[in-house]
């Protein structure tokens, strides 16, 4: 979406004369700006703010709905499954492109763990953030409502698995939710419930330095959160997760946080690839040895013109899949493609590494920031600050703010919209075809 917005502006005369066409092809008609999960799942910002409408934004381009099933390059086509596709069963339909920019990002990597196929939850898209809101909530009801103390404890009980940005703020953000939720519930106080974050590696939030994830294990600590470093999810079975620590959980929420893997349609390209799955690029943003092939983000892997190689002979490292590389590698990315399309100059991508910064709830936060590092309030106040100027469009900015600000004014909201996950279940059940809904 970066991408064709610059495009949109940068080749806006043959856009208007019609000797250019820029199509975007997405399975779904909006750009989610990840950072804004967690709060969208802790209930401070609506969910449909955290996402940007691709045919208001790109009024310029053809947006197509679609998923991209195959990728011939030799040919220069792009085989699409599009809703219509599917609902007249005509079939794909076929697209032909002069220049490719292949950015499907990444997908959760999920690990042969028995059971988590069947009971996990990722956190990945806006659906996930807000089913696991409601969930969460619900839980809270299931809880309040029954007598056998083992339901009670296990819908009480709530694991995440994977000690990065993710699994880190989500947690934050829900604990934080889940426990001003509970003075509404007579018979749930904060402390019966269970927060347990699981990571297989020494540290949380590598990004934020050492000192910072010490710091930010320190607060989780602090509030009755269950930190287990060095341990990994070995079953989660019938509701039961088991740890490699021998500690076995009763629970009904487990959430998925535990990395990312390239996206699958990758490898049905036949373009260049790294032992890791992600497209070989160079500091141009080209795939490596292959011409018209552009890519960024989580699907590239981008040398780092700015950091030193290890050693001797050996490569420079990639930039890191996140979403600071990300937005300004579109840009470059963008301006290369006019290039490329006018007959100009392309130019390499470079930016040094900022920093990180890393939510852990409402005004409490870590931030490694050129150098400096920021923790508690200020940390969380850069935390918003930074991430309101990436959003795009002013639009989402402006409503963003909105809501920070009356969210400051005017207590959380705690309702659980779960029925919104089954909406025919009422009618289906006035027709005599259905039953109610059990919680999830």
């Amino acid at each position: 979406m970066y991408t064709a917005l610059r495009l949109q502006s940068k080749l806006k005369q043959e856009l208007r004369q019609g000797t250019v066409e820029v199509v975007v092809v997405d399975p779904e008609p909006y750009m989610t700006y990840q950072p804004f999960l967690p709060e969208a799942a802790a209930g401070s910002i609506s969910p449909r703010h955290v996402v940007v409408p691709l045919r208001r934004v790109l009024p310029q381009c053809r947006v197509v709905i679609g998923e991209v099933t195959a990728i011939d390059h030799s040919e220069r086509t792009a085989t699409i499954t599009t809703l219509a596709a599917e609902e007249t069963g005509d079939g794909a339909v076929v697209v032909g492109y002069d220049e490719l920019v292949l950015a499907p990002g990444s997908v959760s990597r999920t690990l042969p763990v028995p059971g988590l196929a069947e009971v996990g939850i990722g956190f990945k898209t806006v659906e996930e953030a807000i089913g696991l809101r409601n969930h969460v909530l619900e839980q809270l009801d299931i809880a309040s409502s029954t007598r056998d103390p083992a339901v009670r404890d296990a819908a009480l009980t709530f694991v995440f698995v994977g000690g990065g940005y993710a699994g880190v703020e989500a947690l934050a953000e829900l604990e934080d939710m889940a426990r001003y939720a509970a003075r509404y519930y007579h018979n749930i106080k904060p402390e019966d419930m269970k927060w347990i974050l699981v990571e297989a590696t020494g540290k949380i939030l590598p990004e934020v330095g050492p000192e910072m994830g010490r710091y930010a294990v320190r607060e989780l600590r602090g509030r009755n959160i269950d930190v287990r470093l060095d341990t990994r999810l070995d079953s989660c079975e019938n509701r039961v997760a088991v740890l490699s620590d021998g500690s076995r959980f009763p629970n009904r929420t487990l959430v998925w946080t535990a990395g990312v893997k390239p996206h699958p349609i990758l490898a049905a390209t036949k373009l260049p690839l790294t032992p890791r799955g992600r497209l070989q690029c160079t500091a141009a943003l080209q795939v490596d040895g292959v011409e018209h092939a552009w890519s960024a983000g989580d699907a590239a892997a981008v040398p780092d013109l700015t950091a030193e190689p290890a050693g001797p002979g050996e490569p420079r490292p990639e930039c890191a899949p996140n979403a600071q590389h990300a937005v300004r590698q579109a840009k470059v990315l963008a301006e290369n493609v006019a290039a490329a399309v006018r007959g100009g100059p392309i130019v390499d991508y470079a930016h040094k590494y900022s920093g990180s910064v890393a939510s852990l709830g409402l005004h409490k936060g870590v931030a490694h920031v050129y150098g400096r590092k920021l923790k508690g309030y200020p940390a969380w106040f850069m935390h918003r600050a930074y991430h309101l100027s990436r959003v795009p469009t002013f639009n989402r900015k402006a409503r963003v703010l909105a809501e920070w600000t009356l969210a400051g004014l005017f207590k959380r909201e705690i309702v659980s919209l779960g029925s919104l996950e089954n909406p025919r279940a009422e009618f289906e059940l006035a027709a005599g075809t259905g039953r109610h809904n059990e919680a999830s």
